[in-house]
């Protein structure tokens, strides 16, 4: 999915004020983040950058989405989901995030740009030096999912027995290609018992990754490339067997 927010922006800065950062670049490729001599005050302003096609997030999902933070003085960047190839995965009511967050990101459209500037302590959070610095957040909204999302019917199992990979469930949707974002729910095992040691669902829902060396296990790329949205595939590595559904290709 990729919106051109060009013309967007062109509108947002006619009408920005002296101390709105000007943002340029398409929809899931890191902004450039161009900033005013004006500081901002200290009240969180939200503006929507590009209008997205896709399904509203709802309250209660995990919000799926990369973001860029960019600090106002020098080039401090706390967060870059873009090159780090893993976007943002936002479970709200466990995760620490502001509550700003939830304006920004709930009852948005996938397809969605967004930025939030704002006071560290309000637009990022957390405590210390530094707290009523501007910061300026950008948002790409990939999409919402309910927690327990899954292929209908179907929970994740736990497999018994040796470690083995392959396909368990053929999907019939988008097919997934080398450096694919997929959004997944998946359940990781280990020796003969089985013992549990990752699990998506136990961490609060789906999650997404980009298919590329560095930003996954090889094993995850080379399993999940060339399935298709509602697949379900194991994939091992050493003793651990990883199952995992394709939820969503974004």
């Amino acid at each position: 999915m990729r919106v051109t927010v060009l013309v967007l922006l062109m509108l947002v800065t006619s009408c920005a004020s002296a101390s709105t950062p000007v943002v340029s670049g398409v929809f899931g490729s890191r902004p450039v983040i161009e900033l005013p001599s004006q500081r901002p005050g200290g009240t969180p302003e939200i503006s929507v950058l590009a209008e997205g096609r896709g399904p509203r997030t709802s309250p209660g999902d995990v919000v799926v989405a990369e973001v860029v933070i960019r600090g106002w003085s020098g080039d401090a960047t706390p967060l870059n989901t873009y090159d780090a190839g893993r976007p943002l995965t936002v479970v709200f009511g466990r995760d620490d995030v502001p509550g700003t967050w939830e304006r920004v990101l709930i009852g948005r459209r996938a397809g969605s740009r967004v930025m939030l500037v704002g006071p560290a302590r309000l637009a990022y959070g957390g405590a210390g030096a530094g707290q009523d610095d501007p910061l300026v957040l950008v948002f790409d909204i990939l999409g919402g999912y309910p927690p327990d999302a899954r292929l209908v019917g179907e929970e994740l199992p736990r497999l018994a027995g040796p470690a083995r990979s392959g396909t368990l469930i053929d999907g019939s949707g988008r097919q997934v290609g080398p450096g694919s974002t997929v959004v997944v729910q998946y359940v990781a095992t280990r020796g003969p018992g089985r013992e549990v040691v990752a699990s998506s669902r136990a961490d609060g829902g789906p999650r997404a990754f980009v298919l590329k060396e560095g930003a996954v296990p090889s094993e995850w790329v080379e399993g999940l490339v060339g399935k298709r949205v509602g697949s379900r595939v194991a994939v091992t590595r050493g003793s651990v067997v990883t199952v995992i559904d394709i939820i969503d290709l974004v």
